[in-house]
């Protein structure tokens, strides 16, 4: 489990694909790899990985991505030097400061549109109308792995309002429009819009 809150961004340093399947090299810094283990998981711009192999002391680590993670997220379109947002997972007695995150992916929005000012950003992603069901303005939403909060809300996506410290320490700051992000909707959200679905089904079937 994550929070959302990343922690800091890695740059690529190495790709090597196969069919089906690639390995990543990211180079986070030995300060985010200390006492950490193979098969630990970390957020990989939200999306959750297993640790392969890393060097605490050189500041890398390695993940590998099977065809299912490529095919539901954007890992497959990074690029070496590339950077991504990267967060180790919450440990006991650590601050919650976003919301739950699981790293699994749902889907992928489009960037449309960004709207920058010197203290303000305002970001809107086309998402799938079947999806939107999911999104509620003012819930939550992780994009990219970031816990955000949702702007307005349309039949074909969203807005997100993003502060300077946002920008700064995370991808979102780079981005631009025709952009794919990762998307995680709330998990309440969605059991909660499953369960009234099931029960509304069978009540007027």
């Amino acid at each position: 489990m994550f929070t959302g809150i990343v922690q800091t961004t890695a740059v690529i340093t190495e790709i090597r694909d196969e069919v089906g399947f690639r390995q990543l090299r990211l180079q986070p810094g030995s300060a985010f790899l200390q006492k950490l283990n193979r098969g630990a998981s970390i957020a990989i711009n939200g999306v959750c990985l297993t640790v392969t192999d890393f060097d605490a002391l050189l500041g890398w680590v390695c993940f590998d991505v099977i065809e299912e993670t490529l095919r539901k997220t954007n890992l497959g379109q990074q690029k070496v030097g590339d950077n991504v947002n990267f967060e180790r997972s919450l440990t006991f007695g650590s601050e919650l400061g976003g919301h739950i995150v699981s790293g699994h992916i749902q889907t992928t929005a489009l960037i449309t549109q960004i709207d920058k000012s010197s203290n303000n950003c305002v970001i809107r992603l086309k998402l799938n109308p079947d999806d939107m069901r999911y999104i509620l303005s003012k819930g939550f939403v992780a994009v990219e792995g970031c816990s955000l909060t949702v702007g307005e809300t349309y039949s074909d996506g969203f807005s997100l309002y993003l502060i300077p410290e946002t920008l700064s320490i995370t991808t979102l700051g780079q981005k631009q429009v025709g952009d794919s992000l990762n998307i995680e909707w709330d998990q309440q959200t969605q059991t909660i819009v499953q369960t009234v679905e099931r029960i509304m089904a069978a009540r007027f079937a």
